[in-house]
């Protein structure tokens, strides 16, 4: 067995005995279809005695499923990862676009926690917040758990206070996050104030827009800075931190953004770029390897200091091109004068 290879331990619940594994897989894996799942258990499904298990193996309550699996990003990244701002207790990074913010069973070595640990191998850092695999820039780290700690409870207190204000229907404070997104179409700008629920999918990693009453409050404030040939470079206000927020409500208003394998042209380009399946049409469709979301600024008042600093990452190298390239102008993407 590689040594760097990644074991993950599947328990099989009691309503899932006598179902083939090959079934089962896809419902425990997020994104992953039933042909992936087959190739998957052919090179890594053991029990827990060692027998190597096959796709028709008809399962107990109960079991466990061993899956040996090596890491799937053994290239390093194409882009390093940018350093913004740094004191004795925070890191501010520009976070690459397709690079995961911590280990998991697909990206293993080439995360940002890892390639910092490496730079820094006697320092402590934590991920005080996340950015999804494909979303670039502002990504803020812990250099202690004194500051892990003290930082997680303001983001969680805005939150939480924005989060009520959109319960009781109260305008929203200025948003402490901005992002710029590139979309299909035009959406309309205001205050997007939709909740968002689970979205029964059987990808199982998406959410949706329902009714006010249900699900967990969402508010984005929507803002056009340029349009160029039926694409618009829009910034998002994120009030409240919901999984998948900007690109949902983003959705909703009929501009999904640019290469969004989920709340795009079709759900199934997720699944498809997982098992590494994506056609020559499907990257027509998408336009670019990955969804144009970049975390663009986000303003923090410092926990140990009181200072407020408001940290920037410039737009990354693909998103700028594809807006070039359709006709949109260097200077859509200057920071406001006000900021």
């Amino acid at each position: 067995m590689d040594e760097d290879a990644i074991l993950r331990v599947l328990r099989v619940p009691p309503e899932c005995e006598g179902m083939r594994l090959d079934r089962f897989l896809p419902l425990e894996l997020r994104a992953t279809s039933r042909s992936r799942a087959q190739a998957i258990i052919k090179a890594s499904a053991f029990s827990e005695d060692g027998r190597k298990l096959r796709s028709s193996e008809r399962l107990k309550a109960e079991q466990k499923i061993y899956l040996w699996r090596p890491p799937l990003d053994e290239e390093p990244p194409r882009e390093p990862i940018g350093h913004i701002y740094e004191d004795d207790h925070l890191l501010v990074v520009n976070k690459p676009p397709l690079m995961t913010v911590h280990p998991t069973a697909r990206h293993h070595k080439h995360t940002v926690i890892r390639t910092l640990e490496r730079e820094r191998p006697h320092q402590t850092l934590s991920l005080i917040h996340r950015l999804d695999r494909e979303t670039s820039g502002v990504l803020l780290l812990g250099k202690s758990t004194e500051a892990d700690r003290a930082f997680k409870i303001q983001l969680e207190e805005r939150s939480l206070a924005a989060a009520r204000a959109a319960d009781l229907g109260l305008p929203p404070e200025r948003a402490d996050k901005t992002y710029l997104a590139i979309t299909h179409g035009v959406p309309s700008e205001g205050l997007c104030d939709l909740p968002l629920e689970d979205d029964p999918s059987p990808l199982r990693v998406k959410v949706r827009v329902t009714e006010r009453g249900r699900g967990q409050s969402a508010r984005t404030t929507v803002k056009v800075r340029a349009t160029a040939h039926g694409y618009a470079l829009v910034e998002c206000g994120l009030h409240t931190g919901r999984q998948h927020q900007i690109r949902v409500h983003l959705a909703h208003l009929g501009a999904p953004l640019v290469g969004d394998k989920l709340y795009g042209p079709d759900e199934g380009l997720l699944a498809r770029a997982a098992d590494g399946q994506l056609t020559e049409e499907d990257l027509r469709v998408l336009e670019l390897p990955r969804h144009a979301l970049h975390a663009r600024s986000h303003t923090v008042r410092h926990c140990f200091t009181g200072q407020i600093h408001h940290f920037v990452a410039p737009l990354p190298a693909d998103l700028r091109t594809f807006w070039l390239d359709r006709g949109g102008r260097a200077d859509d993407f200057a920071e406001p004068a006000s900021a």
